[in-house]
This record gives structure tokens, C-alpha cells and sequence, in this order.
């Protein structure tokens, strides 16, 4: 199941030896025996194998994958190419179009920001069909929680964007060099509530230029 790339995986490796990890593992096993989970196992780390530690310049937390069929593919709030657009990233891309002044690419495959250095973590990284939080509470949030403590570590500054409750719940960790910017989740039931004008998109950009890195390409 562990399939990370070797930058991530020696930071991560002391994880595996844990015993809440190997308790994880085998309810995992079991899981994806008997039951439809999502993703496919293969794809459980791409967040982590798409953006390498050092070079995360912006992180956005995300709960768990999307639980319906061809949705998940192991960065929040992404889809793959051809799949329909869910309302939350609708209403992202909606906010990027009204604070940047920019047409988002109609595509909810976000690999494009993944590959410039955005980390786009779910906090629990894997789910049951049709069950959203199906797999909360079985580990995913220690390791996940241990990703976001060897970020904090990191002397280069990073945004964090942290939309909703559960996203914000790990503020605590990071350290104040870095960049926190909160606002409810992008969901229909929420972004109404100041998602929509947070302008976090370009407070990010701007954070990341005044501190000698690129801006993050939100097309």
C-alpha cells in the first residue's frame, strides 16, 4: 500500500513503524478486500507524490475523497479529467475567477497546481462508497497531522489555506512564519458564509512573491 516517493518517504518512514499505522494498515487491508473503497490503492499518496516536501509552497486541506465512482484520485478537491465538476471546486473556481480576474481551466483535474507546489492533502485519505467520514477516526489523522508538523518545521514559508472546521483544527501546529488563511469550506452549504470575497487566492500570491517564490499559476 505504501507507494511514496523516497523524498517523503524518509520523513515519513518512523510513521509506518508506528502501531496506530499498522492497526491502519490492516483495517485498510480488510477494506479494500470486501468492500468498494476510494481511491484505488494505488493512488492513496498521490498528494504526496505529486509535490515533493520541498517543494510545497502552498497546502490546502481537504476532508476526505470524493465517494462516488471515478471521483477520487488522492488530491482534495480534484477530479479527473471529464468528470463533472463537484460544487465545491465549482464554487473555488468561482472565487479564483472573481479575486484574480482569470477564467479557471474547465477541468477539475487540479494535478496543474499539484505539480507547481501546492499540496492538496485530504485529512483522511481514504473512503468507503457513498459514506462520506466512513474511514475518520482509524489513524489517517495522526499521520496526516504528522505531514502538516514536518511542514511547520520547514524555515521556507508556506501557505496554508484552511477552509472549514476540520482544516482548521490543525492551525494549532503550524508555526507563525508561515502563512494561515481561514475561511468556511467552498461547499454549497457554507461558502456564502465568507468563502465567497476571502480572496485567498491572490493574499497567497502575494505572500509567496514577497518572499522570493514563484506565484502559483491558478488557471
Amino acid at each position: 500500500m505504501i507507494k511514496i516517493k523516497k523524498n517523503w518517504f524518509e520523513l515519513l518512514k518512523s510513521e509506518f513503524e508506528k502501531d496506530y499505522f499498522k492497526t491502519l494498515q490492516a483495517f485498510l487491508d480488510d477494506e479494500y478486500a470486501t468492500r468498494t473503497i476510494y481511491p484505488a490503492m494505488e493512488n492513496i499518496f498521490n498528494a504526496l507524490n505529486y509535490t515533493a516536501y520541498n517543494d510545497v509552497k502552498v497546502v490546502i486541506i481537504g476532508q476526505d475523497p470524493y465517494h462516488e465512482p471515478n471521483q477520487a484520485q488522492g488530491l482534495s478537491f480534484s477530479v479527473p479529467e471529464n468528470v463533472d465538476i463537484p460544487p465545491s471546486l465549482v464554487n473555488i473556481f468561482k472565487e479564483i475567477h472573481d479575486d484574480l480576474d482569470i477564467d479557471p481551466i474547465k477541468s477539475g483535474d487540479l494535478t496543474r497546481w499539484a505539480k507547481q507546489g501546492v499540496l492538496l492533502l485530504n485529512t483522511t485519505l481514504t473512503v468507503r462508497a457513498h459514506q462520506a467520514n466512513s474511514h475518520r477516526g482509524h489513524g489517517w489523522e495522526e499521520f496526516t497531522g504528522q505531514i502538516i508538523n514536518l511542514l511547520s518545521k520547514r524555515e521556507k514559508p508556506i501557505v496554508f489555506l484552511l477552509w472549514g472546521s476540520n482544516a482548521q483544527a490543525f492551525a494549532p501546529q503550524i508555526a507563525s512564519h508561515h502563512l494561515i488563511l481561514k475561511a468556511p469550506h467552498p461547499s454549497p452549504l457554507s461558502s456564502y458564509r465568507g468563502f465567497f470575497g476571502c480572496k485567498h487566492f491572490s493574499k497567497c500570491n502575494e505572500f509567496l512573491i514577497k518572499n522570493g517564490e514563484t506565484s502559483i499559476d491558478w488557471h
